[in-house]
């Protein structure tokens, strides 16, 4: 039996070269940073990774250089979402010969399909894919995975070992643990939601594909490493960082080029999207880089910008005062609620 998949595993963005296409030295380059930093797997062709605009030949092309650049140091859970059924195959297929270790699939999107319907399409695949499959539940932009499902097809479908959630939604990863464990033990729960990192872990999460992680591998690392050992308080400084660092990049740019141009800041050249954005929005992002900067510049990471950061930026650890008081008030009742289950 294959280990269960746990611990950080990055999204991978795509770097791009003047043309618009890869950037093969440099997506190179990206992974031997990211695996020296201490990230546990990697996780190309994911919704930060912008896979929907790529074609399927780009898609299998990103993974295979990662494959090839990776070598067997971590292992790699590659995004194998395509239109329908019979592609989303035949990428399964294409990422076993790589010697990818699991692949993530989102539920079918575009049209809104009933559970049942879920229920059937993930079904298919988990009796005829070659490799482990991880469900890919995100609400936002995909039919919904819901408990009943998860469960049923966990029981059904060995091949099936894994789900990521990235609604964010404490209880439903609560209700997915308590629903599966039971018959599959070795099953996984990899959380989206950066900003519920350490909560998730706590609540029986085996790690994250945390799109902060491709950032600030370190930082994210060690709030897993910390959250484990039970060294709460450390943790708990660590994730309100994460939460206004991740804020500031998901909510102050089309998603993901705030992730981008701090990636940038790390000192890789990342191009342009193939997002088009307009004059307004390349100077919001701009500004947008000025400030990521500078919260990046709190932990050492990069040098002040020309000109200093403003008096008021955040120091590390205050950084998040409103964040901070829900991951807090979040923490505290996930741990009243282990301990009242006689589990902490």
């Amino acid at each position: 039996m294959a280990e269960r998949l746990r611990g950080i595993f990055t999204p991978n963005l795509v770097p791009y070269d003047a043309d618009g296409g890869i950037n093969e030295p440099e997506l190179r380059r990206y992974v031997d940073w990211l695996i020296e930093r201490g990230v546990h797997g990697l996780y190309p062709n994911g919704s930060t990774g912008e896979f929907t605009r790529f074609t399927p030949e780009e898609r299998q092309r990103i993974v295979a250089i990662i494959a090839d650049q990776t070598r067997g140091r971590v292992p790699i859970l590659a995004g194998a979402a395509e239109a329908n059924t019979r592609e989303t195959l035949r990428a399964c297929e294409a990422y076993a010969d790589m010697g990818v270790r699991a692949v993530a699939i989102v539920a079918p999107f575009y049209y809104k399909l009933s559970p049942a319907s879920v229920y059937a399409y993930f079904r298919e695949i988990g009796r005829n894919t070659p490799i482990d499959v991880t469900l890919y539940n995100i609400p936002m932009f995909a039919s919904p995975i819901d408990v009943p499902t998860v469960q049923r097809l966990s029981e059904e479908c060995e091949r099936i070992v894994a789900i990521k959630d990235s609604s964010g939604e404490i209880p439903h990863m609560i209700r997915m643990i308590q629903a599966v464990r039971p018959n599959r033990p070795e099953f996984s729960f990899l959380t989206g939601w950066d900003a519920a990192l350490m909560p998730m872990l706590l609540v029986g999460c085996d790690g994250g594909t945390n799109a902060s992680s491709g950032v600030v591998p370190e930082l994210t690392r060690k709030l897993y490493d910390l959250t484990l050992s039970g060294q709460l308080d450390e943790a708990r400084h660590i994730q309100y960082d994460l939460v206004t660092l991740f804020d500031t990049m998901i909510f102050q740019a089309e998603f993901p080029e705030g992730f981008r141009a701090a990636v940038n800041l790390r000192g890789f050249q990342m191009g342009r999207g193939r997002q088009p954005l307009s004059e307004d929005q390349l100077a919001d992002l701009s500004e947008l880089s000025r400030t990521l900067q500078c919260l990046l510049s709190t932990h050492g990471f990069t040098d002040q910008p020309v000109g200093g950061c403003p008096v008021d930026t955040p120091a590390p650890s205050s950084a998040a005062a409103a964040a901070s008081d829900d991951v807090s008030r979040i923490t505290q009742a996930v741990l009243a609620e282990l301990k009242r289950r006689g589990l902490a």
